[in-house]
């Protein structure tokens, strides 16, 4: 399995490190991601805190070991080469030599989905804290009582590095993306704070009114 290509630093200095959680964030809308990024926007619902109550056993550092399997939790992870950095809910060390992180999501899994991207990166970072390889990664969905697993493949690699690229390009910026006004919104907790249908009107009459009353070249004039 062939790594993706990994970017060069920015001209004049390192890239800008990001944070795996907000490239969560980015693939699920990238308005969503613009506004915790540069407005330090965030609100919860029902949603975001059963994800809370359920990361709070997660999320407490410590490790133990059965079998032949030992388990981290809330392990900081890394990758200097890409600038990114979070922290993974579990990571199982294999006395064969696997290592894979465990994401913990209160809801539904969506195959190819955010949380893919979540625990992908933190596969990458742990390849390049412990120097061997990591192809699968999983999701434990609290929905289902389930755990899915993720293949760290080339094809999300890329998507993992395009994000990043894209999460960047918000931060050197400072713009926010466009609402989607979509689905997407039906489910965000954010909602109230993006006004995605509003947004859309306004810019659907913008384009109306830029069309209606844009001057006809003067050849066009039927006098």
């Amino acid at each position: 399995m062939s790594a993706a290509p990994l970017p060069a630093a920015a001209p004049g200095g390192p890239l800008i490190q990001v944070t795996l959680s907000t490239l969560e964030h980015h693939a699920y809308c990238p308005r969503q991601a613009g506004l915790i990024l540069l407005e330090d926007g965030y609100a919860d619902d029902a949603a975001t805190t059963r994800g809370t109550l359920m990361h709070q056993r997660v999320h407490e550092p410590g490790h133990e070991t059965r079998g032949a399997v030992r388990t981290l939790r809330a392990l900081p992870v890394w990758h200097d080469q890409l600038a990114l950095t979070g922290v993974c809910d579990v990571v199982e060390l294999h006395h064969d030599g696997r290592i894979i992180p465990v994401e913990h999501k209160s809801g539904s899994y969506v195959p190819e989905g955010p949380a893919d991207i979540q625990v992908g990166g933190q596969a990458m970072c742990l390849e390049a804290m412990f120097g061997r390889p990591v192809p699968i990664a999983a999701v434990y969905s609290g929905a289902d009582r389930r755990r899915h697993t993720v293949a760290v493949d080339d094809a999300l690699r890329r998507r993992i590095a395009d994000l990043a690229t894209a999460v960047r390009r918000t931060l050197s910026e400072m713009a926010l993306p466009a609402a989607p006004a979509d689905q997407r919104c039906r489910r965000c907790s954010m909602r109230d704070m993006c006004m995605p249908r509003l947004l859309a009107r306004a810019q659907a009459f913008s384009q109306a009114t830029s069309t209606l009353f844009r001057p006809s070249p003067e050849a066009a004039w039927d006098d």
